[in-house]
């Protein structure tokens, strides 16, 4: 059996990326941290890094054996978790959903946390592969999503609709022509071509030919500063009502009208073969009054 305090040397390791740093998260000293290394190596019988100066690679065995690292850490994690008992004011919660969707839900996690100390609540944002995969593999214990995965091994909840919207400039009329946006431009982000494509297709049939054929004003990678050049009048943007009504700029932003709207599906997921404990269900609570007000808006 590894040793497993080699491998959580290793681990870390990796995780920072840099010698000295792990040895400073660890409480060790340098030399200790190369020990270890050299020590698990030993056990392995191969290398496990490429130094390339102060920086290193894995070998293929190096990223073999951190794969494994990482299903112990989980393992652990959840046999801790397993011991304790079922308080929903104690524990840890990791929740993932899109930026959009974080917005107005960090806010209202606050007061939970402040009740709380001891509740560790871990909230990513993060693409809608990324949410499925980490739910599956058990990474996240609750994830929101805009499609029902029907996995075997998911259990879903229906929660409501969120509309996507095309963010304008307050100056603007309510309603607009593809003339106006492209001569206008549009603010762009990682979701936005994806967003376009489905609701330009969708109003503008004669006119929009594909968003890789729009005028790019910009393009921001923050979810939460993506309407602020549209709030200074510089262009438009697409994003889901969630992303739009948290922004501290809200009163000089509106939602044009436009002839057929388009609604994302919001789906609560989470693994089938982990009860929901007392901790996820208060944070469940929470996550349903945030899509119930996205689906009254």
């Amino acid at each position: 059996m590894l040793n497993a305090g080699w491998l959580e040397t290793f681990i870390t390791l990796c995780d920072v990326g840099h010698f000295t740093r792990a040895a400073q998260q660890m409480g060790m000293t340098q030399p200790g941290v190369s020990q270890h290394l050299r020590k698990l190596e030993a056990q392995i019988g191969h290398p496990l890094i490429i130094q390339q100066g102060k920086s290193f690679t894995l070998t293929a065995q190096g990223e073999a054996v951190l794969k494994l690292g990482y299903e112990r850490r989980e393992q652990e994690r959840q046999l801790r978790q397993s011991l304790q008992v079922d308080d929903p004011d104690r524990g840890e919660v990791r929740i993932a959903c899109s930026g959009s969707f974080a917005l107005p839900l960090s806010p209202l996690l606050l007061p939970l946390m402040q009740h709380a100390p001891s509740l560790l609540i871990h909230l990513e944002a993060a693409p809608q592969a990324t949410v499925l995969e980490g739910l599956k593999q058990g990474q996240f214990d609750l994830g929101i999503l805009r499609h029902d995965p029907a996995h075997p091994r998911l259990t879903s909840e229906h929660l409501g609709q969120e509309e996507l919207c095309l963010v304008v400039p307050d100056t603007w009329p309510e309603t607009v022509s593809f003339d106006d946006l492209q001569k206008a431009g549009f603010i762009a982000h990682p979701d936005g071509f994806a967003y376009a494509d489905d609701l330009f297709a969708l109003n503008f049939p004669d006119e929009f030919i594909g968003s890789d054929g729009l005028h790019i004003r910009a393009f921001v990678n923050q979810i939460g500063q993506i309407p602020s050049p549209v709030a200074r009048q510089i262009g438009y943007t697409l994003l889901p009502r969630s992303g739009i009504e948290a922004h501290p700029d809200r009163a000089r932003l509106r939602i044009a009208k436009l002839a057929r709207q388009r609604h994302h599906q919001l789906w609560l997921v989470w693994r089938k073969d982990r009860p929901m404990a007392a901790r996820m269900r208060g944070v469940a609570d929470i996550i349903r009054q945030v899509a119930q007000r996205l689906d009254q808006e």
